[in-house]
């Protein structure tokens, strides 16, 4: 139990005590009993609930008010007066509640997803003044979405990685990129030991290579193996996501990853209300909450939609194709069948799905 929790319950402990010193207990003295039942089974049944919050609340409206209170002592609600001041801090407050106490979104039903994401869209509304639209659109039927990198034709441009950032609201203050483009010495292999992610300078550079690295959304992916919480878990059209309000932050994944696949946001994502994409997805580039883990999803807001992912579509030379693996008419299917792909770490077992080749 937390210590957050533990407050409360002595503080309930406490004020039941201090009600039965005072009345010198239930019927004592003459006295009417402030309880229902006297001292009889009904007075077993309140448990002390109705004493502290409120007798005509029941046991459901006392362990709500109680879990509420959790709740704002936690940070989940902003305020003790956004549960009962106005309208609109009211439906806010409701929404928070449904919200924490919601399931894991992989297990959820059509009709439990959709509430969800009706809630969120609501939250927004009311705290911004302004609409988003939030999909919850499932996988496509006989989809499986691969990826290639042209080695030969990434300039170093990092055109892909800027587009990244304002597709998926990504927080602008600590600068996290989901996607690395690696500078490289000819003659050295691809050996990220010896590149550099961080390079700022004329690009192409002589004598230099680019190899752009994400999340592979790994047949077999490691990350989800180890998720304690089932936070993080593959989808039938192969993109991995995670629940981020499942997510508890450990960074398990992050370890278990082999590619430097994933991110930790250590606070809140800061976007300005003005560059924030409002075409989001649940399991993609909704807005998170601070503490927990991010990465690339194939821009699952656009793929599901039947689009590029934003770094696809903004890449200047064509160094990058994404489609359907299933489909043997698409580009990525040409590609492997017909070009010299490979894949990083092919002997780990992961089997990702992005491949390298050069033309």
């Amino acid at each position: 139990m937390s210590g957050k929790i533990k407050e409360w319950f002595a503080l309930l402990t406490k004020s039941n005590q201090d009600q039965k010193q005072s009345h010198g207990g239930c019927g004592s003295s003459g006295k009417p009993c402030s309880c229902k039942g006297g001292a009889g089974e009904e007075n077993k049944k309140n448990d002390g609930y109705d004493q502290v919050l409120g007798a005509s609340s029941g046991r459901r409206g006392a362990l709500q008010k109680l879990t509420s209170s959790l709740m704002i002592g936690a940070g989940a609600v902003s305020s003790a007066c956004s549960v009962t001041d106005g309208k609109d801090k009211k439906e806010l407050s409701q929404i928070e509640w449904e919200e924490y106490f919601k399931g894991n979104y992989r297990l959820m039903s059509s009709k439990e997803k959709q509430n969800t994401v009706d809630r969120l869209t609501k939250s927004y509304e009311i705290r911004k003044g302004d609409k988003i639209n939030l999909s919850a659109k499932g996988p496509e039927k006989d989809v499986l979405y691969g990826y290639a990198f042209n080695i030969s034709k990434c300039q170093g441009y990092m055109d892909c990685v800027n587009a990244c950032v304002e597709e998926n609201n990504q927080d602008r203050a600590s600068e996290m990129q989901y996607i690395r483009i690696h500078e490289i010495g000819r003659g050295n292999g691809i050996d990220f030991m010896n590149g550099d992610d961080t390079f700022y300078h004329e690009v192409p550079a002589a004598g230099h290579f680019y190899v752009g690295t994400q999340c592979f959304h790994c047949d077999n992916p490691p990350c989800v193996d180890v998720c304690p919480v089932n936070a993080t878990w593959k989808e039938k059209d192969g993109i991995v996501v995670i629940d981020y309000d499942w997510c508890i932050g450990c960074r398990y994944c992050m370890a278990a990853c082999p590619y430097d696949g994933r991110r930790f946001n250590w606070k809140t994502p800061e976007v300005p209300e003005e560059e924030v994409n409002k075409d989001q997805h649940y399991l993609g580039n909704r807005l998170r909450k601070n503490g927990v883990m991010e990465k690339c999803t194939f821009c699952i807001q656009r793929s599901r939609e039947g689009e590029n992912p934003a770094c696809v579509e903004a890449c200047p030379t064509g160094a990058r194709v994404f489609g359907n693996l299933l489909d043997p008419n698409s580009d990525i299917r040409w590609i492997i069948e017909n070009k010299n792909v490979f894949r990083l770490k092919e002997d780990l077992g992961t089997e990702p799905k992005f491949w390298y080749y050069m033309d």
